[in-house]
């Protein structure tokens, strides 16, 4: 890119000659147009947990399907932020 040197500004093209908007100097020769831009190499983001690896709290409820007296739960927010979470509970035989 080049600029001029009476004001400073861009030279832009017209006419297979390279003129500055401003103050309409005209360049002598080609003006010289680069660009560059530098990459970075972006980088794996490893998995450290998994649904298999994933501790729940164990508490004693009573199931009213199976009878069972121990059971594990986990909340998600499934509505709108201002509303409260709903808990999920599942059976630790089931779990097993």
């Amino acid at each position: 890119m080049e600029f001029c040197p009476k004001c400073g500004a861009i030279l832009v093209e017209k006419k297979k000659r390279f003129v500055c908007a401003r103050c309409n100097y005209v360049a002598k020769g080609k003006a010289k147009i680069s660009a560059s831009e530098k990459l970075n190499e972006k980088k794996d983001i490893a998995v450290v947990s998994t649904k298999k690896e994933e501790v729940y709290p164990i508490v004693e409820k009573t199931c009213k399907k199976c009878k069972n007296k121990t059971a594990y739960f986990w909340t998600m927010q499934t509505r709108a932020s201002d509303e409260a979470e709903t808990k999920f509970w599942l059976s630790v035989d089931e779990y097993l």
